[in-house]
């Protein structure tokens, strides 16, 4: 509880681990808000790295930084991010992701005025390491623009066969229902974010906002084409576990529609990704070639 006994109207958690290289952006994304109600939960995961030093070197009152003793699974971690935030409502924001500045401006009061309302998602850009945009307005396709029911959700987000909603960052959840839910569930490793979003909806309906209001930074060594089976066949749980347990109206169609299109939402994962592949590469060819100049000139 902040100063006055008054709690925050909403909390933005960032777990981090070794994750100096864009942590100091990522929180300046946060403290840059438009909507100042905030607090700002940073928790280290034990990092062999500066990430504590970065985390721990910004003076503003919002920020309450937590360091785990021990590094713990991201899974729980991730459960521990959110347990230790304060606000009704909370959004977790990888360490390497970024917040557009009317990010909680937008999301917020939707869901403080209408109770009704489980989730709150944005669009999002792709952005490389150098944090420029690489794939733009990604998220909420198949008509997830505006509000609506989560059997309606349910029925778009296997017919997509990918993950339209998106990553934690673009989404705004409540903290009562999360609990309530489950969490994140860390057996579900490689689709934690869409399996927490889909027990969510089970307690109210979907907000899409068509702004983009995040940014999904794809970083050498972000996704590993070697987990591409395992992110395919977590999926395919979900969606059968969506038609079969009947808390969402899922009909057999959407099913079979969805079988067919795992393999288009898989390749274009690996197209996004080979992108960001592309790009470093040429970075790095770029760099070089400056190195060498200058060399080349001091001699």
């Amino acid at each position: 509880m902040r100063p006055g006994g008054f709690l925050p109207s909403v909390s933005v958690c960032i777990p981090v681990y070794n994750g100096e290289a864009f942590l100091a952006e990522t929180i300046r994304s946060v403290l840059d808000q438009t909507w100042r109600d905030f607090e700002l939960v940073i928790l280290e995961n034990n990092s062999s790295d500066a990430s504590w030093e970065i985390a721990t070197s910004f003076r503003d009152p919002r920020i309450r930084v937590e360091r785990n003793r021990e590094t713990l699974p991201q899974g729980e971690n991730w459960n521990r991010a959110v347990q230790l935030c304060r606000a009704p409502l909370v959004k977790l924001l990888c360490a390497d992701d970024l917040l557009h500045p009317r990010a909680l401006e937008l999301q917020v009061p939707p869901m403080r005025d209408d109770p009704s309302i489980a989730l709150v998602a944005s669009r999002r850009h792709m952005i490389d390491e150098q944090s420029r945009v690489i794939v733009p307005r990604r998220g909420l396709s198949g008509g997830l623009v505006g509000l609506h029911s989560g059997s309606e959700v349910a029925r778009r987000v296997i017919r997509n066969g990918a993950n339209p909603i998106g990553e934690p960052g673009n989404v705004l959840f409540r903290l009562e229902q999360f609990v309530t839910s489950g969490g994140w569930r860390p057996e579900r490793r490689f689709i934690m974010d869409l399996d927490a979003w889909m027990r969510l909806l089970q307690y109210g309906d979907f907000l899409g906002i068509p702004e983009t209001l995040a940014a999904f930074r794809i970083a050498r060594g972000s996704v590993s084409s070697e987990y591409e089976q395992q992110i395919s066949e977590q999926q395919q749980e979900l969606f059968d576990e969506l038609g079969s347990d009947g808390a969402f109206d899922v009909r057999p169609v959407d099913i079979t529609i969805g079988r067919v299109a795992l393999p288009l939402g898989r390749a274009r994962r690996k197209a996004l990704f080979t992108v960001s592949k592309i790009v470093a590469k040429r970075d790095d060819r770029t760099a070089k070639k400056s190195a060498d100049e200058e060399a080349s000139a001091s001699s």
